[in-house]
């Protein structure tokens, strides 16, 4: 049997078994999601110590995020073609079980290099379940009543959020446990989430005729992005600027991005689909949504290195000190689903949030190392809210304006974005922190504590620019009315025409 979504039309006792069906299904998707999100934010206060175990270098710390950064947004779009054309539950069991082979892998790495290459591989599971969740509830529930629930997912998300760096402080300050439980812990947490999700969620298969996945795109674009986040992780470092690796690197990257875009022209099916990315609306969510995406990766990436190199707390405190960021995402995104949900209408909550995010990056802009935290507890809380106002509304923004045969693949295509934004900004951000310590060091001889402090501020003023472009995907967002169907077919969306 289907799980039923909700009608308001329906009789009483119809709309509270439906709901019951979808509360119930929600139970396993929601813990996919926790523990997929979990995977990548409880690394990030026990990053230090972890890089100084295995002997790893500031590069391959960037790298120990990047890596499942990359791999998650390379396998996000064709996910989402499979759940057009498969079992969108089949297709969630495997991305779990996968994601599962890598956290082991993770748990049991030996040097930076096993432990970057398993977290390749546990980023192709969390690309599978964080993009199958979104398509599973897109598909049981219309994108009116889709902000109700939201604020389960939202809430979800927060909590791992939350508890992510508080939990991997935990692990890796207590010596019987250690930092490799950062990724053996998700195992018992995904077999829960694999039984929920058999024995609750049930998805009719609704096929495109002739769907064929475009992995030749995929691979010329993933390769073409590798390239450049590696030239730009070891240019002005290993080698110079003007050096043949830069002509080398740049120049085959270019060729392949280049290459790519030819194929995703005359692609039947292209995994980046260019006839929903050229609609307005989806192009703005995309620009939205990398701003998102960027403040997001590098805030949690980034902050948790600053308290604990710069100003010496540990890991468990770094976790505790991003709190009034984390518990800006919850509230936000609770109240702004429910909001969502009686009103209908997006563009508010998405202009909302793009200038706290920039604000609030733009205060973290001004830090050093002495910088007060209360001042920076109330600009994480301004970061934290923006995420929480953006994050699934950029998404629901393009879900609402395409029928349920493409929601798969428009959803996907925003989140492959969003993905990549914040593989290229944690990216890009490290090498510039890299760079700017060393400077400091040994031109300056300034402390690590001091150096630290003051490069951190300068990738978060870096940082405020990308939020800034969400303010300007935001205004120019026509305004959108939430359809109450869950097809185009059904029931149109409501946007006003051009003027």
């Amino acid at each position: 049997m289907s799980t039923a979504a909700v009608n308001e039309s329906a009789p009483k006792d119809a709309r509270r078994q439906a709901e019951r069906q979808v509360l119930a299904a929600l139970s396993g998707l929601l813990i996919a999601l926790f523990v997929s999100t979990l995977s990548s934010t409880v690394v990030s206060s026990a990053l230090p110590k972890m890089v100084r175990a295995l002997d790893g270098s500031q590069t391959q710390y960037t790298w120990i995020v990047t890596a499942t950064l990359l791999s998650t947004t390379a396998t996000t779009p064709i996910w989402g073609k499979l759940a057009d054309l498969f079992s969108k539950k089949t297709l969630l069991q495997i991305a779990v079980t996968i994601f599962v082979v890598g956290s082991v892998a993770a748990g049991l790495s030996q040097s930076p290099e096993q432990l970057i290459a398993a977290r390749a591989v546990q980023g192709i599971g969390v690309g599978g379940a964080q993009a199958l969740v979104q398509i599973a509830i897109a598909a049981m529930i219309p994108p009116r009543e889709r902000g109700r629930y939201s604020g389960y997912l939202s809430s979800v998300t927060a909590l791992s959020t939350i508890g992510g760096p508080l939990l991997g402080g935990f692990l890796v300050d207590t010596s019987w446990l250690g930092w490799r439980w950062c990724f053996l812990i998700s195992v018992p947490v995904a077999g829960a989430a694999l039984l929920l999700l058999q024995r609750t969620l049930h998805l009719p298969v609704v096929r495109r005729d002739n769907v064929r996945i475009d992995y030749l795109g995929a691979t010329l674009i993933t390769s073409g992005v590798s390239i450049l986040l590696v030239w730009i992780s070891f240019v002005d470092g290993s080698f110079a600027w003007a050096s043949w690796q830069t002509v080398a690197m740049v120049g085959g990257a270019s060729v392949l991005l280049s290459v790519a875009l030819w194929v995703e022209r005359r692609a039947v099916e292209p995994i980046v689909p260019l006839h929903i990315i050229r609609q307005r609306t989806t192009l703005l969510a995309i620009l939205g949504s990398i701003a998102a995406g960027t403040a997001m990766f590098s805030a949690s990436v980034y902050l948790s290195q600053y308290f604990q190199v710069s100003r010496g707390y540990s890991a468990v405190q770094a976790g505790l000190l991003t709190i009034p960021m984390m518990g800006g995402v919850l509230v936000s995104s609770v109240l702004a689903g429910r909001l969502l949900s009686r009103t209908g209408k997006l563009k508010p909550f998405l202009l909302t949030g793009t200038v706290l995010l920039t604000v609030g990056f733009a205060g973290l802009g001004t830090v050093d190392h002495t910088t007060s935290l209360a001042f920076m507890s109330l600009a994480m809380l301004c970061i934290g809210t923006g995420i929480g106002m953006t994050m699934q509304n950029f998404i629901l923004v393009v879900q609402n304006s395409v029928p349920l045969k493409e929601i798969g693949t428009a959803s996907t295509a925003v989140t492959f974005f969003r993905s990549l934004g914040g593989t290229c900004g944690v990216t890009v951000l490290g090498a510039v922190l890299t760079r700017q310590v060393t400077e400091r060091m040994a031109q300056d001889h300034e402390s690590a504590s001091v150096a630290y402090g003051a490069a951190t501020g300068h990738i978060f003023l870096i940082a405020a620019g990308v939020a800034a472009l969400g303010i300007v995907g935001a205004v120019l967002l026509r305004p959108v009315v939430l359809r109450t169907s869950l097809d185009t077919s059904e029931e149109s969306a409501t946007e006003p025409s051009r003027p």
